[in-house]
Parts: C-alpha cells; sequence; structure tokens
C-alpha cells in the first residue's frame, strides 16, 4: 500500500484546508484509514480516524473544527479542517492499517496557520 497526501499550505487563522490522501496498491486490505498529524516539539499524535464500518473518532483538541470523511472511490480519504488555529501549524500525515495489523504512512504535508 502507498499513500499519497496532498492539499497542505498555508492559511490564515479562522480559514479552511482540506487534505487529500489518496492509497494504491492493495487498498482492499485497508482496515483504517487515519490523519495524524507532528507539530513543533511533539511527538506524532493522531488526529481523526475512520473504520470500514463507518466509524469515525476526532480528538478532542480538533473536535468540532475537522472532520475527517471517505471519497466516492474506496482508495481515498479527506481531513476538512475549519476554524483552523495557529497551534494547528503542523506536519499533516495520512496512514492506513490493514486487516493483517500492517501500518503505512504517506509522505506529510505542511500545513501552516498564521495569527
Amino acid at each position: 500500500v502507498q499513500l499519497q497526501a496532498s492539499g497542505g499550505g498555508s492559511v490564515q487563522a479562522g480559514g479552511s484546508l482540506r487534505l487529500s490522501c489518496t492509497a494504491s496498491g492493495s487498498i482492499n486490505v485497508i482496515a483504517l484509514k487515519a490523519w495524524f498529524r507532528q507539530c513543533p516539539g511533539n511527538q506524532r499524535e493522531i488526529v481523526a480516524s475512520i473504520a470500514s464500518d463507518g466509524a469515525i473518532t476526532h480528538s478532542d483538541s480538533v473536535k468540532g473544527r475537522f472532520a475527517i470523511s471517505r471519497g466516492a472511490v474506496k482508495n481515498t480519504w479527506f481531513l476538512q479542517m475549519d476554524g483552523v488555529e495557529p497551534e494547528d501549524t503542523c506536519v499533516y500525515y495520512c496512514n492506513a492499517r490493514t486487516i493483517g495489523n500492517s501500518v503505512y504512512w504517506g509522505q506529510g504535508t505542511q500545513v501552516t496557520v498564521s495569527s
């Protein structure tokens, strides 16, 4: 499984961005699709996830502002980021976990929020 993330960039506080992740390879084995982020000085943390049954979770820090969703085709998923804050300035990674519990990462996309 290979993951390609896109959609990062610079935005002012209060604005919006939409991140996209496209998977290729053995996409039928993906059980969980997620977004993580690594902010300056911090460890990588999970932002949101969506399981194959549609169950969705969001971290408390983004709940009500960000939303993970699946695309119309099964190999894509998104992170809609609304009401961004300077604290959301991080590198965002898409992540996939297979039914065999293997984990794959995209290359990371930088999001920079200015106040």
